[in-house]
């Protein structure tokens, strides 16, 4: 059974820093990706990793400001968020397995992963 545990969600003021983490159990990814949820907006891509090479992609709302990376010896991925804005709180939720394509093209559509996490939710203060 693949599982994916989610943590290091939590509140925080404007300019502050949280680290997410999300590790896979019960499968070997090698395409990643956190996405989030604000309150009646859609699900969006925030960030994605191509584990064989280390190929990362972000949102250009985050670009500068979160850090995706992985540690494969532990089936571990993390999004590193700094200088957190009000607009970044939202549900983020991480994802892995692309069910087709690539992840260079995918990242971005939710419904190209196959595998999700429960979700943990980010609230940053102004």
């Amino acid at each position: 059974q693949v599982q994916l545990v989610e943590s290091g969600g939590g509140s925080v003021q404007a300019g502050g820093s949280l680290r997410l983490s999300c590790t896979v159990s019960g499968y070997q990814y090698r395409n990643a990706g956190w996405f989030r949820q604000a309150p009646g907006k859609e699900r969006e891509g925030v960030a994605a990793i191509y584990t064989p090479g280390g190929s990362t992609y972000y949102a250009d709302s985050v670009k500068g400001r979160f850090t995706i990376s992985q540690d494969n010896a532990k089936n571990t991925f993390y999004l590193q968020m700094n200088s957190l804005k009000p607009e970044d709180t939202a549900m983020y939720y991480c994802a892995a397995g692309l069910k087709w394509g690539l992840i260079a093209t995918m990242w971005t559509k939710d419904t190209a992963f196959r595998y999700w996490g429960q979700g943990t939710q980010v609230t940053v203060s102004s």
